[in-house]
């Protein structure tokens, strides 16, 4: 028995007019319920809502502005849903939606909770269908964060596969639309992505992801420990019975902490702050926390808990973590020994500035 993860995107749901493609859905719904049939635990994390929506708001095409962009959102969410909740119901399989963001999935607050709720409702047997919350997200909506969640997704219910689904049969060596460009059968590590112009976006003006946001998907997935098969949509059911199709990509690393996923893939740093050459090497060869004492300057309004991004006397972003301070403390703290701090400010001021596991190396 395996937990696989199978991302599919907008445009290989709908039509060209941007309503849902009935007939492609059940296609995906049944190769998915013979996955569950073989003994598999499935999640899909499903793009879709605001392509859904078009058609029934009476838009010829998907919406630049966000506040209608979100109103599509909300009317095809429970268009998608409903169709496959009535397909997987066709194979005795329950559907159950969860809607997500990324810090739904990452932060520390949030993810056990998650991770709960996913566990449950595979042990019940139903079907996760995952999609990020359109509808009330407050910056831009862009449907290729999708492929980022799914991984995301993938590390957070440890799974041990993650299918991108996609209208490109896999990762090719070019412009797959120009004579002469090879498919990639395996990816075995970074080194292999050096030198392939990974240029080619969604064709589609139903979605807006790509196949950069794929590979970066695959990156995250990889990174942590978890092999990625990009194929088309139309080869998923041979995809999830290990036929040899589309691009697999190979596991570079191993499982990490769900919170430093987040911190290198996820986060958005509210500040930054400035480290001497002594700090630098400390961080990133020694595997040592932050401490005051080699802090330079400090930029940004941040809060203790919040990202901020770990600059070396270059500029250069060498590290993202969890700082421990507010920005409005930092200034005093600069250049000083934690325990001159505690004798001057108190106990509570002899701690790491970022302590080490909570600190990514970009």
């Amino acid at each position: 028995m395996a937990r696989i993860v199978i991302k599919i995107g907008s445009s290989s749901l709908t039509t060209a007019h941007g309503g849902l493609d009935a007939a492609l859905l059940d296609a995906l719904v049944d190769a998915l319920a013979a996955a569950r049939g073989r003994g598999d635990e499935v999640v899909l994390v499903s793009s879709g809502a605001i392509a859904a929506g078009l058609s029934p708001l009476g838009l010829p095409r998907r919406p630049r502005d966000l506040a209608t962009q979100q109103a599509a959102a909300s009317v095809g969410q429970g268009l998608l849903v409903a169709r496959y909740a009535e397909r997987f119901a066709h194979h005795g399989i329950v559907a159950g939606q969860v809607l997500l963001t990324s810090d739904d999935v990452t932060r520390r607050s949030h993810y056990r909770n998650a991770y709960q709720t996913f566990a449950r409702l595979l042990e019940f047997g139903a079907v996760p269908i995952v999609n990020e919350n359109d509808t009330v997200a407050t910056s831009e909506i862009r449907f290729g964060d999708n492929d980022r969640l799914a991984a995301l997704v993938a590390h957070l219910v440890h799974a041990d596969l993650l299918l991108l689904l996609s209208d490109v049969d896999g990762l090719y060596d070019g412009d797959p639309g120009k004579p002469g460009t090879t498919l990639i059968a395996e990816v075995c590590d970074e080194a292999a992505l050096a030198d392939i112009d990974i240029v080619r976006p969604s064709a589609s003006a139903i979605g807006t992801g790509g196949m950069v946001t794929k590979v970066d998907a695959a990156r995250i997935a990889t990174g942590a420990g978890i092999p990625v098969i990009l194929a088309s949509a139309a080869n998923a059911a041979a995809a999830l019975v290990g036929e040899p199709v589309g691009t697999k990509f190979h596991p570079t690393g191993r499982r990490r902490p769900t919170r430093l996923l987040w911190l290198a893939h996820a986060s958005v740093a509210m500040g930054s702050i400035e480290l001497d050459a002594g700090a630098v090497r400390a961080v990133t060869q020694k595997n040592a926390s932050l401490l005051p004492a080699g802090v330079t300057g400090v930029t940004g309004a941040f809060s203790a808990g919040d990202p901020v991004d770990l600059v070396d006397p270059e500029g250069k972003v060498i590290a993202r973590g969890i700082v421990n301070y507010d920005s409005a403390e930092v200034p005093k703290l600069i250049g000083r020994s934690t325990h001159d701090l505690a004798a001057e400010f108190g106990a509570e001021y002899e701690r790491e500035l970022v302590h080490r596991d909570d600190l990514m190396l970009i």
